[in-house]
């Protein structure tokens, strides 16, 4: 109801030229749309995870629509600067993708190269370094590829349950299983990789199939040089994705991320993206301790010279938002608009 409500909202501040005339003010001016993505589909992610992956042919029309709404797309660090200096050009904008995803090199830099705008990939490492397909997502997407078939979990849990994977319910609960359970016996990386794979025995899938196409994988060591030289700003999203409430663990977590990233693109990343966009208050005075300069989160909004550095808003695209919203976030009106917050802080 609230997505009919703002769209329809949206529509007439299009026809009543009142879109336009915030796009040109000194308001819009002086806030910085900073924009986060996951994937762009290879195959058929983009089917089974509008939230989190997008068509290719998608992706390029939402650059398209940055590029006649006259937005100023900036360097992430820049645009930071720009921001707080009062400083920023017109509709100026930030792009960046969350995790890392193989398919940023073969599907998403190509287009972005198209159209000369630069970018920041937020990189979890250890899923870089360990170059097999991201677990949980794996098993997310294995049930959705034989959603037409019947599981039994006693060949990968030994539990005696069975599940008709025709449903979204049904699936969620059949990887809630395989994730406690991957959680209770304390698997390794490696040991996660064959739970997969027991998985998609499993399910009759031949899962090697993941790894020869790259699908739900992060980018390889090779592929984020590559990227780095080539211009593209590689930073900080934790080495293993995860958000510890202790201060030490945390420290660690940045630590380990910032010198694999260092060893791959020579340079000293000082941004972070919070892992599924959840952080702690204490972050906040943790994080500059720990030389980040800037983190951003999943709270819809633009950002100003008032936001706080460490808990900047940032607007998910996705293949689920219209092209009515997301021209309402280029000129900004969405911003006055109320939201729904998809991650905000969290107490321990």
């Amino acid at each position: 109801m609230l997505k009919a409500v703002k769209k329809s909202v949206l529509r007439s501040c299009e026809m009543l030229g009142l879109s336009t005339s915030v796009a040109r003010s000194a308001w819009r001016r002086n806030h910085l749309l900073i924009l986060a993505y996951h994937g762009i589909a290879q195959d058929d992610e983009h089917l089974w995870s509008p939230g989190l992956y997008m068509s290719p042919t998608f992706f390029r029309a939402r650059l398209q629509a940055i590029k006649e709404a006259g937005c100023q797309v900036l360097p992430l660090s820049e645009a930071l600067e720009q921001l707080y200096a009062g400083e920023l050009p017109p509709r100026s904008i930030a792009l960046t993708f969350d995790d890392g995803p193989s398919d940023f090199y073969t599907q998403a830099y190509p287009i972005l190269r198209d159209f000369g705008y630069p970018t920041t990939v937020y990189l979890t490492t250890y899923y870089c370094d360990y170059y097999r397909p991201v677990f949980p997502v794996a098993c997310s997407y294995l049930l959705w590829k034989r959603r037409s078939t019947r599981l039994d979990l006693r060949a990968v849990t030994g539990t005696d349950l069975r599940f008709e994977l025709t449903t979204e319910e049904s699936r969620a609960a059949a990887l809630k299983e395989v994730l406690d359970f991957a959680e209770r016996q304390k698997l390794t990386g490696p040991e996660k990789d064959e739970l997969s794979a027991s998985l998609s025995r499993a399910l009759g899938w031949e899962y090697e199939t993941l790894a020869e196409k790259r699908i739900v994988h992060l980018l390889s060591p090779a592929q984020v040089t590559d990227l780095a030289a080539s211009g593209v700003d590689i930073q900080l999203h934790t080495h293993r994705h995860r958000n510890p409430i202790d201060r030490e663990l945390l420290a660690r977590e940045i630590e380990d991320n910032r010198r694999r990233i260092t060893a791959l693109t020579g340079v000293r990343a000082e941004h972070l993206c919070y892992p599924s966009g959840v952080f702690y208050d204490g972050y906040l005075d943790w994080l500059p301790e720990m030389g980040v300069r800037s983190a951003t989160t999943c709270v819809p909004g633009l950002a100003s010279a008032k936001s706080h550095p460490m808990c900047l808003p940032r607007l998910v695209d996705s293949s689920l938002l219209s092209l009515t919203e997301f021209k309402g976030w280029l000129n900004g009106v969405s911003d006055f608009l109320p939201q729904r917050p998809r991650w905000a802080a969290a107490s321990p």
